[in-house]
């Protein structure tokens, strides 16, 4: 086939083919990033009298109970206690009453 500057060159289609492009994209718009501005939430430690009655001290630490199956350190301050969030290794809860004491003795 001679094309020549001039001459008109015409691209033919079959009327049954239909080509449909992007046929499973979405078409709903994106969405935003989950929780991009969310709040930073704070502990702010629970104060009570004493130890719950069902609360079991476990041995060898000073200031962590056995509380529902997992370990919660409870720290005199005062005449009263400061309850930790709840841990699942005891050294962890006991870390936090250490610190919670120190904090305590460096306000007063």
């Amino acid at each position: 086939m001679h094309v020549s500057a001039t001459s008109r060159v015409t691209i033919g289609y079959d009327r049954g083919f239909v080509f449909v492009e992007f046929v499973l994209v979405n078409s709903s718009p994106m969405k935003t990033l989950r929780q991009q501005n969310r709040r930073v939430i704070r502990y702010v430690p629970r104060i009570e009298p004493a130890p719950p009655d069902h609360a079991i001290k476990v041995d060898g630490f000073r200031d962590v109970w056995l509380l529902r199956g997992k370990y919660v350190a409870f720290v005199l301050m005062g005449e009263r206690f400061k309850r930790s969030p709840v841990f699942t290794v005891p050294d962890a809860a006991q870390r936090w009453a250490v610190q919670t004491r120190q904090e305590g003795e460096i306000e007063e």
